[in-house]
């Protein structure tokens, strides 16, 4: 092995290409339109370029990766997480073609790639599973018989792929029908395969992965287990390890039943299985035949590289490692970091402004973010990982939280500051989140992020001033009115300038004085550091972002300069009847005709975008009166789909 291909993009092309290097090996990278300038296109040895913009014309196009093999003499093919990782109709090609395929054996994929025939497998080797079906009769009627004999409530899920997709939860037969049509369409879309399983659902469980490594020589080992309980959309947003919830007799048993599933696959390389636990009792989800994206904590808290090992195993290296020489050393988590708001919607955007945390011991953020950086719709919406290794699962959190307040993010919403609220967060820091807590903490989180006056007024003077040369300006005997909005509220505030940055601010009835410099707002007694940045006009209103760091936490907020608009357009106007898309997507479903009659929450149409179908709901009660999109049609921000009559 001397040249590694690396057919996938982003951060984990990064991470690659960083140990390959390591090694001495040259590496090449490929690429979609959409990424020519990526950071890990300059930074492998080499470059090809796939051509289309989408993965299913460039990171799923198995005959252009092997040309792209061909044309720059790559002898290994290293398929990362996602895209291919996990087809072993790839990996075969990758093999018939001469190459070192970086991943466990084709026959291997398949007989784990299933969520059904992993099941299968593990029940003849002792693996607990959950009661479920998951025959080749497809139809919604078997389903029907068959939940209930499982019995209400159940989880739908594609048998194929992973990362939440297709997966349903069902409470009551009534549902299950809708839920068998959604969760095949998202299965079709995101694997090419539609059939699904039922099984038990488990309503308060913790999500617990067991990380394997075997050589091709018939030696695999367990290198402990990670938590990923907290969860949105069935996507992990925070790991662990160790689990806070298991203890080294159970460590044992998981990393017992995780070795003996991978041995009866024939497995080879790195791998996940992936278990549900409840009251001390686990069953086994799925197997992931790939790295995770989740592998930092592992590496962290072992030392290990498991890239490295993945390198050496494909090259027909043993595995030196003993189980007995594995250790776990001190408390590891991991946050993804990702382009979406605070209801968990996906965003597109360009990153206008970007600063990683100050290094610190224990701190790793692998991520391929830089300003300039084109966020679209076609891929997945995570950004980055910020990973920590700290003696103690508290000092962890702590020092992951703070270093979350310190990366600048700022182009488009983010998911940061509910991370850091997360971490925080009691039932977290007691380690008693389970999977439903997000679910159940969602809305409480959100309120915490709301900023308080003092930031809002920090956020507002930082992007009144942003641009202008306030050290430079002198003093003016008469007070400026302005009005912006942040959020929902309308502030409307008077501002007199006395030279040098400093300023009176009255807002209803205080006033305070106020410094403003170079990244940061002095008022009431502290000192805000703020960065700011201008966004594409909104509906014609001047439009910023300005992040607000204060005790505590920081803030992110978006701003509109309200100053030269009509009033009524200040105070919000009326409420419109037109609906809206919230991000860049595909239209995947129509639910409802012109003329019917909806009520508020009520599903209205189906957006598919970063990988992942989501439902927009009737903001109110009315009736459809037009539909403005059909099913396939790629729709962007602020983009009408329909529109709603008042109710009669």
């Amino acid at each position: 092995m001397q040249r590694l291909l690396i057919a996938n993009r982003g951060e984990i092309a990064r991470r690659i290409v960083r140990t390959a290097h390591r090694l001495g090996l040259s590496t090449v990278a490929v690429y979609s339109q959409t990424d020519a300038q990526a950071l890990p296109v300059r930074e492998a040895t080499t470059a090809f370029a796939l051509g289309g913009h989408t993965a299913a014309e460039s990171y799923l196009r198995i005959d252009r990766l092997l040309d792209a093999a061909r044309a720059t003499g790559a002898d290994a093919v290293h398929p990362g997480y996602g895209f291919l990782s996990e087809n072993a109709d790839f990996a075969q090609a990758v093999i018939d073609a001469g190459l070192t395929w970086v991943g466990p054996p084709p026959a291997a994929i398949r007989a784990l790639g299933s969520k059904a025939a992993a099941k299968a497998l593990a029940q003849q080797h002792g693996v607990p599973v959950l009661p479920g079906y998951a025959g080749v009769d497809q139809s919604d009627a078997t389903f029907l018989a068959e939940a209930q004999r499982v019995g209400y409530p159940l989880m739908v899920k594609a048998v194929a792929g992973g990362g939440g997709r297709g997966m349903r939860l069902v409470h009551s037969a009534a549902d299950l029908p809708a839920a068998l049509a959604s969760a095949r369409a998202e299965a079709l879309a995101g694997f090419g395969n539609a059939d699904l399983l039922i099984e038990r659902a488990l309503l308060r469980p913790r999500h617990v992965e067991v990380q394997v490594l075997a050589d091709a020589h018939g030696h695999c080992i367990h290198l402990g287990e990670r938590d990923c309980s907290v969860q949105r959309r069935h996507q992990k947003i925070i790991e662990e390890a160790p689990s806070p919830a298991v203890d080294e007799a159970l460590r044992q048993r998981l990393g017992q039943a995780a070795v003996a599933l991978a041995k009866a696959a024939g497995y080879v390389g790195a791998g996940t299985v992936e278990f549900l636990l409840e009251d001390g009792q686990f069953f086994l989800m799925e197997m992931n035949t790939r790295l995770q994206v989740e592998h930092p904590v592992t590496e962290m808290l072992t030392g290990l590289d498991l890239v490295e090992w993945q390198l050496r195993i494909a090259r027909g290296e043993p595995l030196t490692l003993q189980q007995t020489d594995v250790h776990w050393q001190g408390h590891a988590i991991e946050v993804r970091l990702c382009s979406e708001d605070e209801h968990l919607a996906p965003h597109t955007g360009t990153i206008a402004a970007f600063a990683e945390p100050p290094a610190a011991p224990g701190l790793r953020f692998d991520h391929a973010i830089e300003p300039g950086l084109v966020v679209g719709p076609h891929f997945d919406s995570m950004l980055g990982k910020l990973i920590i290794h700290a003696p103690t699962r508290e000092a962890a959190a702590q020092q992951l939280a703070q270093a979350l307040d310190a990366t600048v993010l700022l182009g488009l919403p983010s998911n940061r500051e509910l991370l850091a609220a997360c971490l925080r967060h009691p039932s977290f820091v007691a380690g008693q989140a389970l999977i439903p807590f997000l679910a159940e903490e969602g809305e409480a989180l959100r309120q915490q992020l709301q900023p308080p006056p003092a930031v809002q007024l920090a956020a507002v003077l930082a992007a009144w001033a942003h641009g202008q040369p306030l050290a430079e300006r002198l003093s003016c005997p008469w007070a400026r009115p302005l009005r912006w909005r942040c959020g929902d509220v309308a502030l409307a505030l008077q501002v007199q300038e006395h030279g040098q940055g400093t300023i009176t601010v009255s807002l209803a009835d205080q006033t305070h004085t106020a410094r403003i410099e170079a990244g940061a707002v002095h008022i009431v007694g502290m000192r805000h550091t703020v960065t700011a940045v201008r966004l594409p006009a909104h509906n014609g209103v001047p439009t910023w972002q300005v992040q607000v760091g204060a005790s505590g936490g920081s803030h992110t907020l978006i701003l509109q300069d309200l100053s030269h608009q009509p009033q009524q357009r200040a105070d919000g106007a009326t409420a419109s009847g037109e609906v809206r898309a919230p991000f860049n997507g595909r239209v995947a479903a129509l639910l409802v005709q012109p003329g019917q009659r909806v009520a508020r929450g009520d599903a209205l149409l189906a957006i598919e975008s970063m990988k992942i179908e989501h439902r927009i709901g009737a903001p109110r009660d009315g009736v459809v009166e037009a539909l403005a999109v059909a099913v396939g049609q790629q729709v962007a921000p602020g983009q009408r789909l329909l529109t709603l009559a008042a109710s009669t």
